[in-house]
Order: structure tokens, then sequence, then C-alpha cells
């Protein structure tokens, strides 16, 4: 039964983020050829779990600050998917030299608030009952040509960019400000609001919003990917002065740093700064 107080969403990628501190003083009495063996081994590993764009990607990150010196983002079918390439890194040599620091788990999710509200008004106008099973028919025949529409934002490529930010978030269900409990209009309003501040951004940061109500300890998880870091400081700052940031979000902690090709791997190993 389709809910029209509740907003439909699209699923695509099953992401799954992986944060690593490194072993260095050991690393660093390991002969250069190995180290750049190990690096090789584990991005192949992870590259074998991949073996059509179509079936995913992967994104390696070097940290900034104290959190974790080494994020790897992947980005799989399913979470079968998941748990292979998971195992994979888990098996190669590198990973002897890698303490886990935290992970997260999601899916990529495009929220539909205007477009549910108006799948709804018009199966409504069809003289559809709410609930019934030729109303739910006809909205999952909808939603599914909508999916089409909308498959490249699901299943989009790892963007190609320097900078990257990651920080998980909720919407607040306190005693006086509940995101759950507010009419689906006004938050329909609010979610329009919040979106064309993030447009005003276009061509300088690509945001991938990717839900976790169910997987992991926060309702969302945001990742940006940027040519230049100051953008992730004014886009979230500005956010943060809509309605729906300023009474209803509640920030995780951020993680940023600096994307490398998986060929970058062993010069990242062997303590230097790899290249996009």
């Amino acid at each position: 039964m389709h809910n029209p107080f509740v907003p439909e969403t699209l699923e695509g990628w099953s992401v799954l983020h992986l944060m690593y501190r490194v072993d260095w003083e050991r690393l660093k009495g390991i002969f250069p050829g190995d180290r750049h063996q190990m690096g090789q081994e584990a991005a192949a590993a992870l590259a074998q779990t991949t073996p059509a764009a179509e079936h995913g990607a992967t994104a390696y990150v070097q940290m900034l600050g104290h959190k974790a010196d080494l994020m790897v983002i992947v980005f799989r079918r399913t979470f079968d998917d998941l748990a292979r390439a998971e195992h994979a890194l888990a098996q190669s040599h590198l990973h002897n030299f890698l303490t886990p620091t935290t992970s997260y788990v999601s899916i990529v999710e495009l929220g539909m608030y205007e477009m549910t509200a108006k799948i709804h008004r018009q199966i409504g106008e069809q003289g559809l009952k709410v609930g019934s099973d030729e109303y739910n028919a006809a909205f999952d025949e909808e939603m599914g040509r909508q999916r089409q529409r909308v498959m490249g934002r699901l299943f989009l490529e790892v963007p190609k960019r320097r900078h990257v930010c990651f920080y998980p978030m909720n919407k607040r269900r306190g005693e006086g400000h509940n995101w759950y409990s507010e009419p689906f209009e006004r938050r329909a309003e609010m979610m329009l609001e919040h979106g064309k501040i993030g447009r005003h951004y276009a061509g300088k940061v690509t945001q991938i919003i990717s839900g976790s109500i169910g997987f992991d300890d926060w309702e969302w998880g945001v990742d940006l990917f940027a040519d230049d870091p100051v953008v992730f400081k004014q886009l979230i700052y500005e956010m943060r002065f809509d309605e729906a940031s300023a009474k209803f979000a509640e920030f995780g902690p951020f993680y940023v740093g600096l994307q490398f090709g998986a060929a970058g791997l062993p010069t990242f190993l062997d303590g230097q700064l790899p290249d996009l």
C-alpha cells in the first residue's frame, strides 16, 4: 500500500564507506617493491568485484585529520556485492596494515516529495480508491517510469573531482521539532526550498545522497565531490539557513580528503600524495 503522506524514494547503488588507520611505522619497514605490490594487489582485488562499469565502482580517498588515513567508498549493485568487495579487501595483504576506524552502509536514494504528491493526485483524479489493488498498480507503474527517467542519477559514475566530503545526518525527531510529524505539504515545501540552494552550486559540486534508515546509525549519508574544497563550506553553511536544516537537521561527523585513482594506491602507501 502506498501512503499518500509518505514520500516515495527511488534506490540505486548500494554503498559502503570503509575508513582505516594505516600502520605507517610497520609499512616503513617494508621493502618499497613489496609496498608497491601490496597496493596493486588490493586495488586489483577490489576491481575484480566489478568486472564491468555497470556492476559498480570504487573510490579511494586520502583523509585529512585524525579520524582516518584512508577511506574506500564502494558502490555496488547489491549488499551481496558490497560483502564480496569488503571480503576481497580483507583478504589482501594490505589489510594486515589497516585498522578500521568506522564504516557506513547505505543505498543511493532519490527523494520524490514533489513527484509523490503529483502521482497520488493524478491517480486520485482517475477515481481509484487509495489502497486498492488498482490504485497501487497504477502507482507502481508510474514510479517505474520515473525510475527509468532518473536512472543516471541512481547509478551515476564516481565524480572525477579531487576533494571529497562525507557526513551522515538525521531529520530531528525531538519534542519541539519533529520532522515526521509535520504535514506532508509542509515537508515538501521545505525540501523544495532546500533543493533550490543546492541547484545554485550545480557545476561546482556533485552530491550523492544515500539512505541509511535501517542500515546504519544515521538516516542519510551525504557525499560531496568538488574541485575546490571551499565549496563544501559555502554550500553547507548556506543550507543551514533554510528551514529544513535550521529546525530539523542533525549532523554527524564530517570526513574530508583527497580522491585518487586505484593506480595511486602504491604511491599512497609510499607516503606520497597520489594524483587523481
